[in-house]
């Protein structure tokens, strides 16, 4: 069986499971950019209407800003790395509704101004790998290593980032939020990976940048969860991690 090393242990296991967004893809690259773009465009069509934000329009996905006013981070425990599409877009119609604007109409204008977004972000095949992935991965494949997605993120959209990377080929199953019953923390997507690997959970570990990846790997019975944390001193909300690590440079494989 492939061994795993990580932060001075070496782990046994069969298959590796990957969160998307903040594991495989540079977060703030892609979901930054798209952030960005739909809160301007927010602000534009609720000053439209004579309104504005109800408070801080930072905390409406968790984004961070520098003097100038740029998104430069992200709270790693708020909904921009972890809210479903369908969360997001309630956070967001809630903003107009609050302003007058009937719920399903709302709706309907938040899903543009997103479509609008990521139509700029597909223009631009905006996707950045995490450090040292691409050699990770192909370390991966020569020990025979079996591995899968698992995204709160939609179909559609999912097979787009990763074609964008040019990573497809490397995962036998891919399991996003519209696939299964319930999303993280839930176990279930980890468990319908596993079985779409045929490999036992005992045997798979999971690679993620949010607690709920820790949570659905832990809930799955997966045999180790691994955090990514970027940036030092911000590994806090990864608290059911098993091992956190800043990036792919800290993981190998052997056979």
């Amino acid at each position: 069986m492939p061994l795993l090393h990580v932060n001075g242990i070496s782990v046994p296991c069969k298959a590796i499971l990957f969160d998307k967004d903040g594991t495989l893809l540079d977060l703030m690259e892609m979901w930054g950019t798209w952030a960005e773009s739909v809160l301007r465009d927010m602000e534009t069509h609720m000053a439209l209407i004579g309104a504005g934000f109800t408070g801080d329009k930072n905390l409406l996905l968790g984004t961070v800003r520098d003097a100038k006013g740029r998104i430069t981070g992200y709270d790693p425990g708020g909904p921009l790395p972890m809210a479903t599409v369908e969360q997001t877009y309630g956070i967001l119609a809630w903003q107009l509704y609050a302003a007058g604007v009937p719920w399903n109409d709302a709706i309907v204008r938040v899903m543009g101004i997103a479509k609008d977004a990521m139509n700029k972000l597909r223009e631009r095949r905006a996707a950045r790998p995490l450090p040292g992935l691409l050699p990770f991965l192909a370390q991966c494949a020569q020990a025979s290593l079996r591995l899968g997605v698992v995204t709160s993120d939609e179909s559609h959209t999912t097979a787009e980032h990763l074609e964008w990377l040019g990573i497809s080929g490397y995962f036998g199953a891919v399991v996003t939020r519209d696939r299964v019953v319930k999303g993280k923390p839930a176990p279930e997507m980890a468990e319908a990976a596993c079985r779409e690997l045929g490999t036992l959970p005992e045997e798979t570990v999971v690679i993620g940048d949010s607690n709920a990846d820790m949570q659905m790997g832990r809930g799955a019975g997966l045999r180790l969860a691994i955090g990514i944390s970027s940036a030092a001193g911000t590994a806090e909300h990864l608290a059911d991690a098993d091992t956190v690590v800043r990036d792919f440079t800290e993981l190998t494989v052997s056979v």
